[in-house]
């Protein structure tokens, strides 16, 4: 499986925005496309705006999809203006505990 990380800081004046739309992206992600099986949104609980994604798909390929779909194209151009930054890291899933 693959696995994408992504760290977010939100400008202050737009963290109730963003927390909709990645929380719109998440849940459309999860319910339309098929090899998305995790998407899980975090919040540092020291501060607001820092946003952590974690999201597990079947291949490489299949997160390759999840970039090119109308929704997450949608949803990259909304955000834009209220990220100041975002570092997002790829990742094999080694282990799996049951």
């Amino acid at each position: 499986m693959f696995v994408v990380t992504v760290m977010f800081q939100i400008k202050p004046d737009n963290i109730q925005q963003f927390a909709q739309a990645i929380q719109a992206n998440a849940q459309y992600s999860l319910d339309k496309e098929p090899d998305c099986y995790r998407f899980d949104v975090c919040k540092d609980p020291d501060d607001a705006n820092s946003i952590f994604l974690y999201e597990v798909y079947a291949s490489r390929a299949a997160f390759g999809l999840h970039l090119d779909s109308n929704h997450f194209k949608t949803f990259d151009a909304l955000v834009a203006d209220w990220v100041e930054s975002k570092a997002v890291k790829a990742w094999e899933l080694a282990y799996q505990a049951q």
